[in-house]
C-alpha cells in the first residue's frame, strides 16, 4: 500500500483474531447460569463484535432484557478465566502488522472487546508495542456503531478521519466508519458475507489483512470492490 493514508485502525475480533471458541464458551456459561435456553455455536458467533447488551438481546430476546446486566456479569466472569487462552491471532497478522509499521503507518485498535483482554493477547504474541492506541469496550460509554471510540483513537493517533482507514469484518464496523466519516476496508475473515457490505461502499473488500500490503489505494473512491 502506498503511503497515502497516515493511520490504520482495526477492529479486533474476526479482523485480527479468532476469539470464537472463547465467546461461545462464555455465552454458553452465562445462559446456562441464567437458566435460559442454549443457542447454537453459529448463532453465538454471529454476535461477536456486538456489545454484551446487544449480544444478550440478540440471543435471548427482548423479553428477557431485565437479565442483561447479570448476563454481562457472568460473561465477563467466565471470559476473565478463559477468553485470552482461547483467542488466537490469524496466521498472517503478525507479519502484516509489523510490515505496516515498517512502512510508517500509525496503528490502532477500536473494539467492543475489553482493552485488557486485547492487550493480553497482543502481549503474548509480542505485538502490543505495534499499536499506538487501543480503545476497548470499557473505555467508552457508547459502543459501535457509535463512532466515539473510533474518533477518539484517530485523535490520539494525531490523524484526521480522511487520512485514516478503519478495517473491520462486520456491518457494525462499516456503520461505525460511515458515521465517523472514515474510509472503510472490509475484510472477509469473519462471518459476514461480501454482499452485506454493498450498501456501505467500502474502499476495498479483502479476503485477509495481508492483502492490504498489495493494495494500491490512496484515495477512497467509495466504490465497492469488484476484484473478489
Amino acid at each position: 500500500m502506498r503511503q497515502c493514508f497516515r493511520a490504520i485502525v482495526f477492529d479486533f475480533d474476526y479482523t485480527l483474531a479468532d476469539s470464537s471458541r472463547g465467546a461461545v464458551a462464555c455465552i454458553d456459561f452465562a445462559l446456562d447460569e441464567l437458566g435460559l435456553p442454549a443457542v447454537s455455536a453459529e448463532a453465538a458467533k454471529r454476535t461477536i463484535g456486538l456489545s454484551l447488551l446487544d449480544t444478550f438481546l440478540e440471543l435471548a430476546g427482548p423479553q428477557h432484557a431485565a437479565l442483561a446486566g447479570e448476563f454481562a456479569r457472568l460473561f465477563v466472569k467466565q471470559a476473565d478465566e478463559r477468553m485470552s487462552d482461547l483467542t488466537v491471532l490469524f496466521e498472517s497478522i503478525p507479519g502484516t502488522i509489523l510490515e505496516l509499521g515498517v512502512r510508517g503507518f500509525s496503528l490502532g485498535i477500536v473494539s467492543t472487546k475489553f482493552r485488557y483482554r486485547i492487550e493480553s493477547v497482543l502481549r503474548r504474541e509480542g505485538l502490543l508495542d505495534a499499536f499506538a492506541v487501543i480503545i476497548g469496550g470499557e473505555d467508552v460509554e457508547k459502543h459501535k456503531p457509535d463512532p466515539v471510540g473510533l474518533l477518539a483513537a484517530i485523535e490520539r493517533l494525531g490523524g484526521a478521519p480522511a487520512s485514516t482507514l478503519y478495517v473491520g469484518d462486520s456491518v457494525t464496523d462499516a456503520q461505525t466508519a460511515e458515521r465517523a466519516g472514515v474510509p472503510f476496508v472490509a475484510v472477509l475473515s469473519g462471518v459476514t458475507p461480501q454482499e452485506a457490505f454493498r450498501d456501505y461502499a467500502p474502499c476495498e473488500i479483502v479476503e485477509g489483512l495481508s492483502d492490504l500490503l498489495k493494495w494500491e489505494g490512496c484515495q477512497c473512491t467509495k466504490k465497492p470492490s469488484s476484484t473478489l
